[in-house]
């Protein structure tokens, strides 16, 4: 393929001669500079405000926009305000009163002095504030960069700031914003990230692009923040969250996360805190993805909230201009105690099914009614519901009339008669015995279409997919065995060489006692180099380079070699899908039961190994709801 030279644009020689001068940059350009790196979209203008707010004591925050924010946002918060004397500090860069002399003691929220002068720089912003004892109010402007006076103004107690015509003075921002409806929800999203780590504070988010959101404010304790993540995540969160609350080695856990059987399309709903800080950090989402590895499929994500508390000095939150990103010292001890501590509330949260199931089930019971075809009363006559193929008042044809009864209950009870070919196993509700209704799954009722089990416990209604639930059973049962004791593995003929970096052969070599146990046998073999002398039976023939430098990655990512463990565990659910009853066999009363004892013993039991549910259960009020009992 040939270009024409005139296809490439080079640059003037001038404007990349190495002979240029040297020059400081304006301060306009210098505030233009950390405002692209500060400022990337209305939400960001957002978060640093509210940040401000918050840190400054505010008990209520009040959020308007218009526009998806380019035309304005406003910040109201009832906080300790501003005095007089620091309005011009304020709007001035690298000025703060949030940081020590120790800048790794970093306990606020906000700590670089660039947000107010950053958005100065781009937009019209305007500073009104007053503080508790103050009898009047001041007003600092910033356009496009121009500081003006500070004048006095009526204020309340606190601090309003206006944000206009965001990116005016750098038009080509303007071109790379989404649409208003993207830009509006990117603001929600950063208004309830904010908000779940601040229960005790009220936030109010309004303007002309939104329909009002409202965030009461609730105790700061474990019931209040599940409340605020009701308000945030839905009342189904709350009913299908479990407590999560761990510490290791000074780094402590807290929060929320929800059952395997109550997940989402995409992983917008994790929610991770540092020290008060919403963060979006690779570490913790993959630590949530490891600890839900098992029981979830993989186009399928937890609902979590986690708050991570530790001393700043080990974590730095400086990683990134716009503090999204941090960095923690011992990264593996914080993956771990993630991963442990979520799989820990899973393993005790025994037998928990999704309310969302129950409500799917009861979505489906109630028959669709056509327009204009429900049934009516009008005085003392039914109207409608009936169509002329159905009409009680029309005859039926010869061919398929009913029979004569023959006693007071044999033709209505033969409508019950399901044939030999289907499996409505009704001997279990005269054999189970009564106390196993006490029981969280109950008692095995009958089996229908020989694959689920249904159920009867004292206050609900159960339904099992007996393949789905053995397969969970056999498959934790294989892990067990597996990881209890030292992998088999299967000596290679020659050892394979695999040439490495220095830094990822000298991780391996540390790790190298882990991954014997699970059969996989290397040693150091010159500077950077490996000898893989084994592998685990259970793999096969396997590309034994491609597995030591995944692992290797994994390892200078994560400093864990959980890959390899991982990789073990697909071929035990394979193993386990294979192995467990499948669809199609009548099961006896007895091993009905017995099956759903187990399953009430068993870790993870509520979903199979591909993420699926177990069993749903309907609670006896529900059911009558349905019928009108309610």
């Amino acid at each position: 393929m040939h270009l024409h030279r005139s296809t490439f644009h080079a640059l003037p020689e001038s404007r990349y001669k190495t002979g240029m001068p040297i020059r400081p940059l304006s301060e306009t350009v210098i505030n233009q500079i950390a405002a692209g790196e500060v400022i990337e979209r209305p939400a960001s203008v957002v978060k640093e405000l509210v940040e401000n707010a918050l840190d400054a004591g505010a008990k209520r925050v009040e959020v308007a926009t218009a526009g998806g924010g380019l035309s304005l946002i406003r910040v109201i918060d009832d906080g300790g305000g501003i005095p007089t004397d620091e309005l011009p500090l304020a709007v001035s860069r690298h000025c703060t009163s949030k940081l020590s002399d120790d800048i790794h003691d970093i306990r606020s929220l906000g700590f670089r002095g660039e947000a107010l002068p950053s958005i100065g720089s781009v937009a019209r912003l305007s500073l009104r504030s007053r503080t508790a004892g103050a009898d009047a109010g001041a007003e600092a402007t910033v356009d496009g960069g121009r500081v003006g006076h500070v004048r006095p103004v009526a204020a309340n107690p606190g601090t309003t700031v206006e944000v206009r015509d965001l990116f005016f003075a750098t038009p080509a921002r303007l071109k790379f914003m989404k649409s208003e409806r993207a830009e509006t929800a990117a603001i929600t999203d950063v208004v309830k990230r904010v908000a779940l780590a601040f229960p005790a504070v009220r936030f109010t988010l309004s303007g002309s692009d939104r329909t009002t959101l409202e965030l009461a404010a609730v105790p700061a304790d474990g019931d209040g923040l599940l409340r605020r993540m009701g308000q945030v995540l839905g009342k189904a969160f709350s009913e299908n969250a479990l407590a999560i609350d761990a510490e290791r080695e000074g780094v402590g856990l807290t929060g929320y996360a929800s059952i395997p059987s109550f997940t989402r399309g995409n992983a917008l709903h994790q929610f991770a805190y540092v020290n008060g800080r919403p963060v979006r950090d690779k570490l913790i989402a993959g630590a949530i993805r490891g600890a839900y590895m098992d029981v979830l499929p993989r186009d399928r994500h937890a609902v979590t909230a986690l708050f991570l508390s530790l001393d700043p000095a080990l974590v730095d939150v400086n990683v990134h201009p716009a503090k999204a990103d941090v960095r923690f010292r011992d990264p593996g001890l914080v993956r771990g105690l993630i991963i442990g501590a979520i799989r820990q509330a899973l393993e005790g949260a025994g037998m928990r099914a999704s309310t969302s199931g129950a409500a799917a089930m009861l979505e489906a019971f109630r028959a669709p009614q056509a327009p204009g075809n429900g049934a009516r009363y009008s005085g003392s006559h039914y109207t409608g519901g009936w169509s002329a193929a159905t009409s009680p008042s029309r005859p039926l044809e010869p061919a398929t009339a009913a029979p004569s009864p023959q006693g007071f209950g044999e033709a209505e009870q033969a409508v019950f008669d399901v044939g030999a070919g289907v499996s409505a196993d009704a001997r279990a509700a005269d054999e189970a015995p009564a106390q196993f209704a006490r029981h969280p799954l109950g008692a095995a009722r009958a089996q229908v279409h020989e694959n689920y089990i249904v159920a009867q416990t004292e206050d609900s209604l159960v339904i099992v997919d007996q393949h789905a639930a053995h397969e969970r059973l056999v498959y934790e049962a294989l892990k067990e065995a597996i990881h209890a004791r030292a992998l088999p593995s299967q000596m290679l003929l020659m050892p394979e060489i695999v040439d490495l970096t220095e830094d990822d052969a000298e991780r391996l070599s540390a790790h190298a006692g882990f991954l014997a146990r699970l059969g996989l046998g290397l040693e150091r073999f010159g500077p950077g180099a490996v000898a893989v002398r084994e592998t685990p039976a259970m793999l096969g023939e396997i590309d034994a380079a491609a597995l030591v430098r995944d692992l290797a990655d994994e390892i200078a990512e994560n400093d864990t070699a959980e890959a390899l463990k991982d990789r073990i565990d697909r071929i035990a659910a394979t193993m386990a899908c294979h192995g467990s009853v499948r669809s199609g066999r009548r099961l006896k009363p007895e091993e009905m039961n017995a099956l759903l004892r187990q399953m009430e013993a068993t870790p993870g039991s509520g979903t199979c190994n591909h993420g699926r549910p177990t069993y749903i259960e309907l609670k006896l009020a529900d059911i009558e709801r349905l019928f009108g009992r309610r």
